[in-house]
């Protein structure tokens, strides 16, 4: 059996650099009205400050076996984020510093791992982006099989090869590649909004501090929203 799918085609770089200029709340936002796409809150970025936007290439791995995983970043390549279905597993770490090395030296994205993972100091120090469950020193089996490229569920999210995963440090959100364009149209309007309201504050607030107390915070949203519970 072919452990080994052919990998999916990349996102357009039209549509990661759109990506790039929003963030997880906002795609999350973007996703309220459909089957959330949002990971598990405990997967989390290693250290502060990672990020990850790219296509989606999937590993499905044994429990506390890490075999499929390095297959998958030596087929791996630049534009893709190995997204690993862990199993939850807490008892082995499923990569430390040798693969997170070897994933950043072949060009892969990044790494969301359902588990944990070890060497946080290195992989700190790496800053190659990796989110993981936790650690724990103790490494993994690597006698089992697993598929790469195929459906998995990792962080209680289907994912897809092909689908957009974007990681941070509010967690990871992952929209499914047929609604893509879609989301991302949602999420800039939404960061518009919010980019509107914040000028907003800071005017109020200036405003306040000379004495002028005229004028409104509220968002027009609220009145409405409040109105509803007035019996």
């Amino acid at each position: 059996m072919n452990r080994l799918k052919s990998k999916p085609p990349l996102i357009p770089k039209s549509i990661i650099e759109r990506a790039k200029k929003l963030n997880t709340t906002l795609m999350a936002d973007a996703l309220y009205d459909s089957n959330t796409g949002v990971m598990d809150y405990k997967i989390k970025p290693v250290s502060s400050g990672m990020k990850v936007i790219a296509t989606a290439m999937t590993v499905d791995m044994k429990a506390g076996d890490n075999l499929m995983l390095h297959q998958a970043i030596y087929a791996g390549s630049e534009g893709y984020v190995l997204v690993a279905d862990g199993k939850g597993h807490k008892k082995n770490a499923y990569l430390g510093e040798l693969m997170a090395g070897a994933a950043h030296a072949v060009g892969l994205e990044g790494i969301i791992i359902d588990g944990f993972v070890r060497d946080k100091e290195a992989l700190c120090e790496l800053g190659f982006p990796i989110f993981a469950k936790g650690f724990t020193p103790n490494g993994p089996c690597k006698d089992r099989s697993g598929e790469i490229n195929t459906k998995i569920t990792c962080g209680g999210v289907t994912v897809h090869p092909g689908d957009l995963v974007m990681g941070d440090d509010d967690g990871v959100v992952v929209v499914s590649q047929i609604k893509i364009k879609d989301v991302i149209s949602k999420a800039e309007k939404k960061l518009a909004y919010e980019q509107k309201r914040l000028e907003e504050i800071a005017e109020y607030g200036r405003n306040h501090k000379k004495g002028d107390t005229e004028g409104v915070i509220e968002p027009s949203w609220l009145k409405n929203k409040i109105g509803n519970f007035n019996m």
